[in-house]
């Protein structure tokens, strides 16, 4: 009974509960708390149409913080004057302009407009002070982006114009973001407002956090410092030695990357060449055309293939080597074979090849250079930090260059040909008393090597242009690696390739890159006239020939 009784007392008494509660304001803060954030969020969106600008700046500064879908475009809009309001109920629209008529796209639900005056619609007007703090709006809105990228392009921007109200975008964020790169930077814009503090103590510590920093705004800021004392001065004098030393260092990384790549290329080039002059004894002055040969079967391919840019670059690799090896088959069959112990003859054919081949080339695809599009997965760097940044494309050449010499080892330490190419080289006419068909050796080694620049031009094709003087401007350089690093030896081809790579690109920033070139011949001289026979060079009795 006592129960019951209980319940008939509530029931009676809950009438004037409610209309206690309702007196004391307990029920409309129960309801206003489930819907002030959707409700103050709507009355924020009406306030930008609102004539008061401190209303706008006040719905800016909500809508920011509530960071909803809509907040980042609308904000963009707004500040690049594309954001509308209609007359009649206000409702929010998006100006784009499509072929001279005005199409208004509604924020929310509703039908888009297309018309060919703005009438019914109005702009959503801002002054300057609005256009600052939209801008911290945005940066703020791109610092809680789930992309990456965004965020880091935000804090990138703030390091431009550094203020305390950046500062205080920033700690708002920062200890909230995972990314190592982007609370670096974030650390590093802290520490430039930092060091405008007027205690010394914290400008100690800024510049202390700014002498490892790689951002350039970081040495700005610092070499824009006006220290309050000697002991200061001296401070941000090492830190930016620090930072200046640090950055040298990783330029010259940079050099090194660079030179190992053009050493690729060179190696790449060099290595048929090494194969032919070196193994066969043949001067082969159409070796830069079978490399350029090997550049516009990449052009075609991208022709045939242009819906796959990404596959077509694989597919022309082995395109190319049976283009250029068949090229080279057939100068060795018609001009080649009929000129075996007559250098100097060899020269001259092989040079009329090659403005043969030139001008079959300007016939068929005319003077012009030709582009080859460098394929996505290919394009970019590797950022490694602020000042170091390595390109995808000159990577992938580098590695490229790596693996086609140790096929071309395997080639020619595990295969029948390649024990043939070696015993026909060592010894031509004990080769043949072995049964060895020195003939057809002889134009597969040319073809093989020929191949192999082919590919070549299908590397440099990344790099350049592609047009019919290509291979003359890797001819020469061809040469001088093969001699430099031993005549018919693979491995000196690759070091010597690689290192004159390196000392071209160490002595351009200084000598230009005429002169790098002239200085790198003039020390191939006087090494070849020390040394002769090159880096490593060939033993037994082939060499002693």
């Amino acid at each position: 009974m006592p129960e019951s009784i209980t319940i008939a007392v509530v029931r009676r008494l809950s009438p004037l509960l409610l209309l206690f509660f309702l007196f004391t304001g307990f029920v409309p803060q129960l309801l206003a708390n489930t819907s002030t954030g959707e409700a103050s969020l709507q009355e924020a969106w009406k306030a930008l149409t609102d004539k008061s600008y401190s209303k706008k700046e006040k719905a800016i500064t909500l809508i920011a913080r509530q960071n909803t879908a809509d907040a980042y475009p609308v904000m963009k809009a707004m500040l690049d004057g594309k954001l509308y309001f209609s007359t009649r109920d206000k409702t929010l629209f998006v100006l784009k302009e499509q072929d001279g008529n005005y199409a208004f796209t509604p924020l929310f639900a509703g039908q888009a407009v297309t018309q060919e005056s703005k009438r019914g619609f109005k702009k959503v007007k801002i002054n300057n002070r609005l256009r600052t703090r939209l801008r911290q709006a945005l940066a703020l809105l791109q610092l809680q982006h789930e992309d990456k990228k965004l965020r880091l392009a935000a804090v990138q921007e703030l390091l431009k114009n550094p203020d305390s109200k950046a500062a205080n975008l920033i700690r708002d964020v920062v200890e909230k973001e995972t990314d190592t790169e982007i609370r670096t930077a974030m650390h590093t814009l802290l520490a430039v407002i930092q060091l405008e503090s007027p205690n010394e103590n914290e400008q100690r510590e800024a510049i202390k956090k700014l002498a490892d920093s790689l951002n350039p705004s970081a040495l700005n800021a610092l070499t824009a410092y006006q220290p309050p004392n000697t002991a200061l001065k001296k401070l941000a004098n090492a830190a930016i030695q620090k930072i200046n030393d640090r950055r040298d260092n990783y330029a010259r990384a940079e050099t090194i990357f660079f030179g190992l790549s053009l050493g690729s290329v060179l190696a790449l080039a060099a290595i048929g060449l090494a194969i032919t002059f070196g193994v066969m004894g043949v001067i082969n002055m159409a070796h830069g055309e079978l490399i350029m040969i090997g550049a516009y079967t990449t052009y075609v391919i991208q022709l045939l293939m242009p819906e796959h840019i990404g596959i077509s670059v694989i597919v022309a690799i082995p395109a190319a080597f049976i283009v250029s090896g068949l090229v080279g088959m057939a100068i060795e069959l018609t001009v080649i074979r009929h000129l075996y112990g007559r250098p100097l003859e060899t020269l001259l054919a092989t040079f009329g090849v090659s403005l043969v081949l030139q001008q079959t080339v300007r016939s068929i695809f005319s003077p012009l250079n030709r582009s080859v599009e460098t394929p996505q997965w290919m394009s970019g760097a590797f950022q490694i930090n602020e000042v170091l940044a390595l390109t995808w494309n000159r990577f992938y050449i580098i590695i490229f260059c790596l693996a086609v010499f140790v096929a071309l080892i395997l080639v020619m330490k595990k295969t029948l040909l390649g024990l043939q190419v070696r015993a026909v080289s060592q010894n031509r006419l004990m080769a043949r008393a072995m049964g060895v068909r020195s003939k057809w050796v002889d134009a597969l080694t040319f073809g093989l090597g020929s191949g192999i620049a082919g590919m070549a031009g299908v590397a440099l094709s990344l790099l350049t242009n592609v047009g019919p003087n290509l291979g003359q401007s890797y001819i020469i350089d061809s040469f001088m690696v093969v001699v430099f690093g031993g005549v018919g030896n693979l491995w000196g081809t690759l070091v010597a390739g690689m290192s004159l790579g390196v000392i071209n690109k160490v002595l351009e920033p200084w000598a230009g890159a005429v002169l790098a070139k002239i200085l790198v011949l003039v020390f191939i001289i006087l090494f070849i006239q020390k040394r002769p026979t090159g880096l490593f060079p060939q033993r037994g009795r082939a060499a002693e020939d």
